[in-house]
């Protein structure tokens, strides 16, 4: 699996999303596009690339003559939905790809849970977060491509901003090798069971 390339607007959307789900830019936090412009030393331009991007993603939220802002996490109940809406979709996906899977994608996953352990051990949670998304985010789009991928990522990313297990739970790694061992067994019914269990 070849590393994408990020363009700078992505690299910069990618550190923002990381101070937000990491906690260190809290809920109602203001962003200053001239502060932004400095630390990332670029132009206005593509700040607002950025803000219009993560606001779409419901990370920020952006209001006339006001300015962009860090968004609050769900209410309980809209958290709960949310999670609903995406085990259905990686259910979905799920039937889609067992047994449909190469090697070569079996192993890719195996990877990205490798990448989800060296974190773990080391204590970086923001980064386990990271990968953790990156293994759904790798089995959703080889199911649906981008049309199903476009419907699952905010849904997600939107739910970062209310998780915390990924800090406590030692099993979370163990979780997404059983989605990979039924995927790697043809076996839907069981990724799905590993699923609904890794989704809290």
């Amino acid at each position: 699996m070849k590393p994408k390339i990020l363009s700078v607007r992505d690299q910069i959307a990618d550190l923002i999303r990381s101070d937000i789900i990491s906690g260190e830019l809290a809920p109602n936090t203001k962003l200053n596009e001239i502060q932004l412009a400095d630390r990332f030393d670029v132009s206005r331009g593509p700040i607002r690339d950025v803000i219009l991007k993560l606001t779409k993603e419901g990370l920020l939220v952006s209001k006339n003559n006001v300015g962009a802002s860090v968004n609050t996490p769900l209410p309980s109940e809209l958290q709960k939905l949310s999670i609903d809406l995406r085990k259905k979709i990686e259910e979905y996906a799920a039937k889609q790809l067992a047994g449909n899977l190469t090697p070569e994608q079996l192993a890719n996953m195996d990877k990205l849970i490798d990448n989800m352990q060296e974190h773990f051990e080391r204590d970086e949670y923001t980064e386990l977060t990271k990968a953790d998304i990156a293994f759904h985010e790798y089995f959703v789009e080889l199911a649906g491509g981008e049309s199903l991928l476009n419907l699952w990522y905010p849904i997600v990313i939107r739910m970062r901003m209310n998780y915390q297990r990924i800090k406590s739970s030692n099993k979370l790694v163990d979780e997404h090798r059983d989605i990979v061992n039924a995927f790697r067994e043809g076996d839907a019914k069981g990724a799905i069971v590993a699923i609904r269990k890794n989704i809290k």
